[in-house]
């Protein structure tokens, strides 16, 4: 059983479930999915035209609304993600193709490629879609948003554009 209050955000027939790789301590003692100040989750996917306005954490649940939702791979918070065991991300990631399959999103969005890897035992992973489906949901990998990821702003919000561009692409047309 988990150490915290965070569920799963997730309903069928949605555009893209994001999963985390699992909540930090700061974010587990909240309560709420990417709740450290530091994680650029919710303004990332406000910036990448997932939501029309950016979300606190508190109103992860309005998420639904937008067609996306919230899940992790490994409940069990930690300070950093490098803390977790590799079982305990293969565990999670066969309970995460189970919710997929039984909820069946057009995307899954993995934050993160050593988490992808390590739960999938894939071998080489780049950014962005990827040649895998489970069932009819296509797989994606994006930067994971935690403070601690290198990755500029910039460069998460274009690759989560890239992902909200394949789900919508009759708006980035009327972009041009």
């Amino acid at each position: 059983m988990s150490e915290h209050a965070i569920r799963d955000i997730i309903t069928p027939g949605l555009d893209v479930l994001f999963c985390g790789i699992n909540p930090g301590q700061s974010t587990a003692h909240q309560g709420f999915h990417f709740a450290h100040p530091g994680n650029r989750f919710w303004k990332v996917i406000h910036q990448a035209g997932f939501t029309r306005e950016q979300l606190k954490p508190e109103e992860e649940q309005r998420l639904t609304e937008t067609g996306c939702g919230i899940t992790m791979l490994v409940e069990r918070p930690t300070v950093q993600a490098s803390q977790l065991a590799t079982d305990e991300l293969r565990e999670g990631g066969r309970r995460l193709m189970e919710k997929v399959l039984n909820y069946q999103p057009a995307a899954l969005a993995i934050l993160g490629k050593d988490a992808f890897r390590h739960a999938f035992q894939q071998r080489k992973v780049e950014w962005g879609k990827q040649p895998v489906f489970m069932g009819k949901t296509q797989v994606w990998v994006l930067p994971n948003p935690s403070g601690l990821n290198r990755a500029s702003l910039e460069e998460m919000v274009e690759a989560y554009h890239q992902l909200y561009r394949e789900l919508h692409p009759e708006e980035s047309r009327a972009d041009k």
